[in-house]
């Protein structure tokens, strides 16, 4: 199951995924927000983030406006590895590399076909390891430290 939320700035996208969701018989949970009324992103993304880091749901996507606030906010979870992604490549890349859990996208910067497909590129790629899984016990390291 996938974890979806989004403050007033991707609220639309976010429905617009959601049908997409629906029409692939892909499972989420709507975390919100439920309108484009003025709200604030922390709300959402924690509830996000949390949710993927007790392994409620295997992974998330956070949508503002900018995508920058919901991965700062999602970042502060321990466990949680999100990247703000505007293109493909971004998305391929942070899978295979960072093995990113919480895909957060920029609403102003992305049509609703151009968000549909960089989830299909993040959803269909698998983490490389090896040499990139030794870097990410190095973060799980530093979030020990860190991470109180």
């Amino acid at each position: 199951m996938i974890a979806i939320g989004a403050d007033h700035g991707g609220y639309k996208l976010k429905e617009e995924i959601k049908k997409y969701f629906d029409e692939c018989g892909i499972e989420y949970k709507d975390y919100g927000t439920d309108s484009n009324e003025r709200t604030d992103f922390p709300i959402f993304a924690k509830e996000v983030s949390k949710s993927v880091q007790n392994n409620e749901c295997e992974g998330g996507i956070l949508i503002c406006t900018t995508g920058a606030g919901m991965a700062m906010v999602a970042n502060k979870f321990k466990g949680i590895r999100s990247v703000e992604c505007s293109e493909e490549d971004d998305a391929k890349m942070a899978k295979e590399h960072h093995n990113i859990n919480i895909l957060t996208m920029p609403a102003r910067k992305l049509t609703v076909s151009k968000a549909i497909a960089i989830i299909r590129i993040w959803l269909g790629t698998e983490f490389l390891g090896g040499r990139y899984n030794q870097r990410l016990e190095m973060i799980k390291e530093i979030e020990k430290e860190n991470m109180k």
